[in-house]
């Protein structure tokens, strides 16, 4: 139905839940309002008191509390390549967008998301 926002679907096997989302600040926070209902425990830096903080204090923060860091800066990605994981890095790869846009993404990958969480090997997802 078009207009209506599809928030009530529940998660793939309920499992993407489980992943903790720490979105940075080139994200907007609504986005974690949005994503509530698949990704209950993630969070915005700027609820964490990080919106001003650098890149090595945003990645010491997710590494420490449990986070996968989501992100458009490259910054992540590159970091993610030099000290490996905890924590492993989303990457969107879209220029200027809507939140809605990164919303739909976010959803559609969710599994994606899942998968990449619980690999051991993997450091970093971009998603495009």
């Amino acid at each position: 139905m078009p207009g209506v926002r599809g928030r009530a679907r529940a998660p793939p096997d309920g499992a993407s839940a489980r992943v903790r989302l720490l979105l940075d600040q080139n994200l907007s926070p609504r986005l974690v309002r949005a994503l509530a209902d698949i990704f209950p425990e993630s969070t915005h830096v700027r609820d964490v008191g990080l919106s001003r903080a650098t890149d090595e204090a945003v990645w010491t923060y997710a590494a420490r509390h449990g986070y996968v860091i989501v992100s458009k800066d490259a910054e992540f990605h590159q970091r993610s390549f030099v000290l490996g994981h905890p924590p492993k890095v989303v990457w969107i790869r879209r220029g200027n967008c809507s939140t809605r846009d990164i919303e739909t993404l976010l959803r559609g990958r969710g599994p994606d998301l899942l998968t990449f969480d619980a690999d051991p090997e993997r450091s970093f997802l971009a998603l495009s």
